[in-house]
């Protein structure tokens, strides 16, 4: 009983982190004004921070989760997660250097979304990829 709910606890632990980074992130692009100017945006504002350290715990969550084996992300899917991870967080690195040469309103939109989604992503990237390091050094 109990290892039920905390799997229908990863599992909409994981959904709502994903849907509260596509929310936060769109208000995110929406805060950037143009010219592109990062400094005043929404992230950079108090409830920003709140709203980042939030997305960051609940990342974070997800990824103990996962690495107990009780969340949404299985032992055969962890380097995939690890993967899609990085190319999350490299997106967000080419979006926020090359954003500003794209139409505003579209460089806007995807620097937004993909500050917000490596903010969640990102902790269970590391929490994963430590675990994944662990694993591979304890049968040697």
């Amino acid at each position: 009983m109990a290892k039920e709910m905390i799997g229908k606890l990863a599992i909409y632990t994981f959904i709502g982190g994903i849907a509260l980074a596509a929310i936060f992130g769109l208000y995110q692009a929406y805060t950037i004004e143009k010219p592109i100017d990062m400094t005043k945006t929404f992230f950079q504002t108090d409830l920003g921070g709140i709203v980042a350290w939030i997305l960051v715990i609940i990342g974070a969550l997800v990824g103990l989760l996962a690495m107990l084996g009780k969340g949404t992300i299985t032992k055969t899917e962890v380097p995939g997660f690890l993967t899609a991870g990085i190319a999350l967080l490299v997106m967000y690195a080419v979006f926020s250097g090359f954003g500003f040469n794209i139409p505003y309103y579209i460089g806007s939109l995807l620097i937004g979304v993909s500050l917000s989604l490596a903010l969640f992503i990102a902790p269970a990237v590391a929490i994963l990829a430590i675990k994944a390091i662990w694993d591979l050094g304890k049968d040697v």
